[in-house]
């Protein structure tokens, strides 16, 4: 973590607080509890490194917890992506994977403790129903015709819906607390409900699942965890979280503390919204690479070192905030150039064919970066025939050297890592389009400077025609073309951007087709690209645009 952000993470600054004053008996535990109902997106990454970081930064323990309490909408899919995004951005947790279903037979222990205190009922009003007298917020609400039910008739009913004797919706099990409270969340909740599903976990042992809010705040106690980092939305869950510990006899305290969550421009990180997009086939799976999932951002090229420096650098307050985008750009861009490989590719190739140039390939050597010693060299083929970008030509002598530093005809130019050329002559189509530039090339120029007569006008990317391989890329632009998707039209599917992805042949240098899949490379003068994660192969190549080398948004 920065030293700039710890400055400004009230959390590391409480649990120093609770260490200086030894209120924490053992070592300090957090946890990081996703529900496995969706992939994790870049507001989990900041709750992952706050959470692990934080537990490694005091020498404790972070535990890694599925609240697996509604199997209607939890697969298995999820368990696992969840598991490999945790891992791949470079932490681990401690000890087994934790699940709130493995404490449901606990749960239901302490539900019938509360029965039997007289506080906790089951209650038959309809969702409707209950809905009504549950009030609003500045309307008191009012019990429940079943509230005052006996203990012993509310013994036998739970065990009824233990049992399956109810329907879906008949009945739920309620805490027993206050519906004249202007907290919402006290207005007698639900501990149960009725849920006839599988569980990915626990089979058809159970057909009664515990609420979040109930198994949340007991999850915690069980694992010994000492604070209980929330997002800023379960603020006004927190005295509902201290009541269920203060009326159950839990092993352990803990305290929640609550933070502002992440929120990026252009983007939208609402699992239900995310679902959408993928449900609606808008985007090809939780892992597209327009995706602000952790699994999408990897697959773009995103490194987990850049996440966790973006993470890192937040401020952790108490307030909801929303950070531009060119932060994150920043230090994706930063950490690519610092680390990728360079390398050559054509995306719009014109043919040049040099004249006394050798007919055999000729193998150069160019470094693989020009700041990283350590990552070596590769071959670069020089052939008779080359591709050069078309945008790097232009018949208009009467351009200066200072307005394009490209190829002229009459004039020379570097090729990267090879040899001074001129252009000749071109080749012409029978609607004047040109199609192919004649060429020649200065001897002796690899690696040398030629005579002052001959100097270059710049450097340009080329590719040899008959060695370069043809390579899919994949073109991706900013999901949503609006900072703040469907803030003006209330629906956020009005501002996708139609241009978000667009896939184009172009040719690469051969070799690096070999990559292994998730290679990054700069493709000089064009941007930041990654050998695709699941389609790239040296039989079909596949890169991926991360990012450009600047920003070139169209938004």
């Amino acid at each position: 973590m920065s030293e700039a952000a710890a400055n400004h993470n009230f959390i590391r600054t409480i649990i120093q607080e609770d260490l200086d004053a030894g209120r924490i008996a053992g070592k300090v535990v957090t946890r990081f509890p996703p529900e496995p109902n969706g992939y994790l997106h870049i507001g989990h990454a900041k709750s992952i490194c706050l959470n692990f970081g934080l537990a490694r930064e005091f020498g404790g323990d972070c535990n890694l917890r599925f609240d697996d309490t509604n199997p209607a909408k939890e697969e298995q899919e999820y368990i696992d992506a969840i598991k490999e995004d945790v891992t791949w951005l470079g932490f681990q947790w401690a000890g087994d994977i934790h699940y709130a279903s493995s404490y449901f037979d606990q749960y239901y222990e302490w539900a019938i403790h509360l029965i039997k205190e007289g506080k906790a009922y089951v209650c038959d009003l309809s969702p409707e129903q209950a809905s009504e007298y549950r009030g609003w917020a500045t309307k008191p609400g009012k019990e429940s015709p079943f509230r005052n039910r006996s203990v012993e008739e509310n013994l036998a009913l739970f065990e009824k819906m233990k049992q399956g004797e109810f329907d879906e919706g008949f009945c739920v099990l309620r805490a027993k607390i206050d519906m004249a409270s202007p907290n919402m969340n006290l207005r007698d909740p639900i501990l149960y409900r009725i849920r006839k599903k599988t569980h990915h976990q626990t089979g058809d042992k159970w057909c009664i699942y515990p609420s979040y809010d109930f198994a949340h705040g007991q999850g915690d106690a069980i694992e010994g965890v000492t604070h209980s980092i929330c997002t800023l939305e379960f603020q006004d869950h927190r005295p509902l979280y201290e009541w269920f510990i203060a009326n159950l006899p839990v092993p352990a305290k803990p305290k929640q503390y609550e933070f502002g969550r992440l929120n990026i421009n252009y983007t939208v990180t609402s699992k239900r919204n995310l679902k959408q997009l993928v449900d609606d086939k808008i985007v090809d799976g939780w892992n597209d690479p327009r995706m602000p999932t952790i699994s999408g951002m990897r697959r773009r090229g995103y490194s987990a070192a850049a996440l966790r420096a973006f993470c890192d650098g937040l401020a952790v307050a108490k307030t909801d905030g929303v950070v531009d985008i060119a932060q994150l750009e920043f230090e994706i861009r930063k950490d690519l150039n610092d680390n990728a490989a360079r390398a050559m590719c054509v995306l719009n190739p014109l043919k040049v064919t040099i004249t006394n140039a050798a007919d055999e390939t000729e193998w150069l050597q160019v470094a693989n970066h020009p700041q990283q010693e350590a990552m070596g060299n590769r071959r670069l083929a020089f052939t008779k025939n080359i591709f050069i970008d078309a945008s790097d030509f232009t018949e208009d002598t009467t351009l200066s050297r200072k307005k394009f530093k490209r190829l002229v005809i009459g004039d020379y130019v570097r090729l990267r890592g090879a040899y001074v050329i001129k252009a000749d002559d071109v080749v012409k189509d029978d609607s004047g389009n040109v199609i192919e530039i004649i060429a020649s090339l200065v001897p002796n120029t690899v690696g040398q400077n030629p005579p002052e007569d001959m100097k270059p006008r710049g450097v340009i990317h080329w590719v040899s025609a008959t060695e370069g391989r043809e390579v899919e890329l994949r073109l991706y632009d900013r999901l949503f073309s609006a900072e703040a998707p469907g803030k003006e039209t209330g629906n956020y599917l009005d501002d996708v951007n139609p241009d978000s992805l667009t896939i184009i042949k172009a040719i690469a240098e051969p070799e690096i087709v070999n990559c292994a899949p998730e290679t990054a490379f700069q493709f000089e003068r064009e941007g930041y690209f990654v050998s695709d994660r699941f389609d790239h192969s040296a039989e079909t190549p596949v890169f991926n645009l991360t990012i450009g080398l600047k920003d070139t948004s169209k938004n």
